[in-house]
């Protein structure tokens, strides 16, 4: 099976990464170093995979459909889309950068995926989404209709895009 991650180099991507690639997947992983978490400690998240045969690494922005249909020229089973400019409290002092790279970056990456025929893609979205919910633990069907930051609502508007092309193509995507 060959999987597409991007944000390989976070700590989420990079140990999914190795999981994938030990379970015999051959990855593609994705990063853009964003300064948000130090970029040195990215590069060693993904040390341990960088000589193997079963990953191919490309440091990119999920923005650039050029890399993006370089990727999945190469047929793609599966993508799973965790990149995203991270921090709820950033967020309110760069609301426009925040929808850029996030809300942008993921209609590029589905847009590159439905072109390229890949039928399945993962979309990790945020706790954000929950705002001022009280109830915890979180449940899946608790109202995510109010976010109360520029990141929070910028991941909800990556599920309901996710949906939309789930209803329009066809596709298999699961946030």
């Amino acid at each position: 099976m060959k999987v597409f991650v991007t944000g390989a180099a976070g700590f989420i991507g990079s140990h999914l990464c190795q999981r994938l690639v030990g379970m015999g997947c051959h990855v593609i992983g994705l990063d853009n170093f964003d300064s948000f978490y130090d970029p040195e400690v990215k590069r060693r998240n993904l040390s341990s995979l960088m000589g193997s045969t079963q990953f191919d690494f490309a440091e990119a922005d999920i923005r650039d459909e050029h890399v993006l249909h370089r990727i999945m020229a190469d047929p793609i089973d599966v993508v799973v889309h965790l990149a995203a400019k991270a921090g709820v409290r950033p967020s309110i002092e760069d609301p426009m950068g925040y929808q850029d790279v996030n809300i942008r970056g993921t209609m590029e990456v589905l847009e590159s995926a439905r072109g390229f025929g890949v039928r399945k893609v993962i979309f990790a979205s945020s706790s954000s989404v929950y705002g001022n919910n009280r109830k915890v633990p979180f449940s899946e069907t608790d109202n995510v209709d109010n976010p109360i930051s520029p990141y929070a609502a910028t991941k909800k508007a990556g599920e309901l895009l996710c949906y939309t092309y789930t209803h329009l193509y066809d596709m298999s995507i699961t946030c």
